[in-house]
């Protein structure tokens, strides 16, 4: 198969008509008394696709986990169990309020945050755990929870890249206190830049209602009554956003089937482990990916080096946190750090062509020889 022209992206966005028509009648009419019709829709639309009573259409998933540390009153003093695997907005969340994230090793084959490890880790300052649905498939939500309960720690969950995963039947988002997702440009589904809140505690969405709008009493117009936060989605995302959740089964659907042709590609290969999916899961591999078994970090910089030269996009899979400079090393993880080093992110995109993902597929295979 001949080289591609052009780079072939890790990234890329599914818009058709339905997106543009909802779109373009937002910017058209939802002004004044329109102002947020497609927020109010977006957000009953989501909370009822998770399985939830409440959800907030937010500017980044950054500030969803920012509001739901400071609507469970976490602040300095206290620690939040986070996995070490992970990009940097979930234990960055947890600085913006004072707290300490201590950073935990994370499970085989998921790649999420181990139930036993995150168990080591609770101290008497431990106030709450946030387990990160990694690249689209789901933490081991039952027996952290579990753990968490026992132990009178709220649970988090970073649900970022995770839009219709399920674990024990259930979608993820749907099991923590609060969970927070994404929807930035390279997700599953898109508003270019914007989050979702979402919890089934009454007292928290109500709580939540005063601090995502900069503290204000909701029954006393231009009255604030606390310094809040302002994190609000605009009414043209979320008219994005809407469009998006309502073909959002075909956008997973794409995904699952990119990580599947890769899986039947390259699944022969001894070298390296195809991303999977754990029993009682159902991933939506957001990233689908490959560790290279036994590499080191500047092996995996080379192999992405030579696939650029075929035109094939990567990244590597997250550094682990406490390997960069804002974090202090806190313990051993050992998995983190070895698929830290060893891992690639492969182009994933719902633009891609199967032709593109048989291309990426021959250049893995070339170039690990």
């Amino acid at each position: 198969m001949a080289t591609p022209s052009e780079m072939i992206l890790t990234a890329g966005p599914s818009i058709t008509e339905h997106e543009i028509a909802y779109v373009t009648d937002a910017v058209t009419h939802g002004w004044n008394r329109e102002w947020n019709g497609y927020l109010k829709r977006f957000e009953a639309a989501f909370a009822a696709y998770i399985g939830v009573r409440h959800a907030f259409a937010t500017s980044s998933c950054t500030g969803a986990m920012h509001m739901a540390l400071k609507a469970l009153g976490i602040g300095p003093g206290d620690e939040v169990i986070v996995p070490e695997t992970t990009w940097i907005a979930t234990a960055a969340s947890v600085t913006y309020v004072g707290a300490t994230p201590v950073l935990c090793d994370v499970a085989e084959g998921s790649w999420c945050l181990d139930p036993a490890a995150f168990e080591a880790m609770i101290t008497e300052r431990t106030k709450a755990v946030m387990p990160v649905h990694l690249y689209g498939h789901p933490a081991a939500m039952p027996q952290i929870v579990e753990i968490a309960r026992r132990h009178g720690l709220f649970v988090i969950e970073d649900a970022a890249p995770a839009v219709g995963a399920e674990v024990a039947g259930r979608r993820a988002g749907s099991f923590g206190d609060l969970a927070a997702f994404s929807f930035q440009g390279a997700k599953v589904m898109v508003t270019g830049e914007g989050g979702m809140l979402v919890t089934n505690s009454d007292d928290l969405a109500e709580r939540l209602t005063r601090i995502g709008d900069q503290g204000r009493d909701p029954k006393k117009p231009l009255w604030n009554t606390e310094i809040g936060l302002k994190y609000k989605m605009s009414n043209i995302q979320a008219a994005l956003g809407l469009a998006q959740l309502e073909r959002i089964e075909i956008l997973v659907e794409r995904k699952r089937e990119i990580n599947a042709r890769y899986a039947a590609n390259l699944g022969d290969l001894n070298s390296i482990a195809v991303s999977g999916e754990l029993p009682g899961c159902r991933s939506i591999h957001w990233m689908s990916s490959i560790e290279v078994k036994g590499a080191d970090a500047a092996r995996r910089d080379a192999i992405m080096a030579a696939l650029r030269t075929r035109n094939v996009d990567s990244r590597p899979v997250f550094y682990p946190l406490s390997s960069m400079p804002p974090f202090e090393r806190r313990a051993e993880n050992p998995v983190a750090y070895r698929i830290g080093h060893s891992a690639i992110n492969l182009p994933s995109g719902h633009n891609l062509t199967d032709d593109q993902i048989d291309h990426v597929s021959e250049s893995v295979r070339a170039v690990l020889g």
